[in-house]
């Protein structure tokens, strides 16, 4: 386990050239040692505007594209290419514009493939997919992804993770269906904290007044049932990346004055 450490932005648009800067120099880094990298995606405005801002940054040549596995974190089990998935919406932002190599995007079931409408079925069929592509220097039945990123909600939740529901109780598996979410799709695939505890690095990423009470609680020594962000850390490193306002309700020791 890892503890925190913060970075806080005065606003949201430098969060995301900043996040996006900072993700550039990780992937080419992990290229450069291993010769490929695995990036772990988050869907909602916060890994939406990361994503676009790495579309429009320059440096995304530096990047080998097609040496790169991206994976996701969650998914709305809505049918293929519908706008709220998390995948149509990556897609828009940054994945049609690069040379990525298709078999290495790795997106969730849609609730119109193979596996229907079961998302025990979805979720276990990409457990599987995890599991094909962990090696035998990884420490669990999920490959250890060089960066894997969090957007936190207002109400604390990671991934599909809400407080107090099933899936943030897991402890076995690394996928799981969730059915009830209190947001909109009620039906989602998601990692549990296990898979997401196999990462290198763990960025959860926090941006708006709206997240500011969910940070001070993530970041006050909460429990990951009712707070699933206080779960959420990388076997080497794991780092808050927010913006003035999400940070707004936190005490300023927390991180150093010199955070831009």
């Amino acid at each position: 386990m890892s503890a925190p450490q913060l970075v806080v932005h005065r606003d949201k648009e430098l969060m995301a050239q900043a996040a996006a800067a900072r993700l550039i120099t990780k992937i080419v880094d992990a290229q450069s040692g291993r010769g490929s990298a695995s990036v772990v995606l988050t869907g909602g405005r916060n890994g939406n505007g990361l994503l676009a801002a790495l579309a429009a940054a320059p440096a995304r040549d530096a990047i080998d594209w097609s040496r790169l596995d991206l994976w996701w974190g969650d998914e709305r089990f809505l049918p293929e290419g519908d706008p709220e998935r998390n995948v149509t919406q990556a897609r828009a932002a940054l994945l049609d514009s690069v040379p990525l190599d298709p078999s290495r995007v790795h997106a969730m079931p849609a609730s119109d493939g193979p596996h229907g409408t079961d998302a025990e079925a979805a979720a276990a069929a990409y457990a599987e997919e995890l599991a094909a592509a962990a090696g035998p220097e990884d420490h669990a039945d999920v490959p250890t992804f060089d960066v894997l990123m969090l957007g936190v909600g207002p109400d604390t939740h990671v991934a599909s993770l809400f407080p107090e529901l099933p899936a943030v109780r897991e402890t076995e598996r690394t996928v799981v269906g969730v059915h009830g979410a209190p947001k909109p799709p009620p039906t989602r695939v998601s990692l549990t904290l296990p898979a997401i505890r196999a990462a290198r690095e763990v960025w959860l990423l926090a941006a708006g007044e709206d997240k500011a009470n969910a940070a001070r609680i993530a970041l006050s020594g909460a429990g990951e049932i009712q707070a699933p962000a206080a779960g959420a850390y990388g076997r080497s490193r794991t780092l808050w990346l927010l913006d003035s306002a999400a940070a707004s309700q936190l005490p300023r020791d927390l991180y150093p004055p010199a955070s831009p």
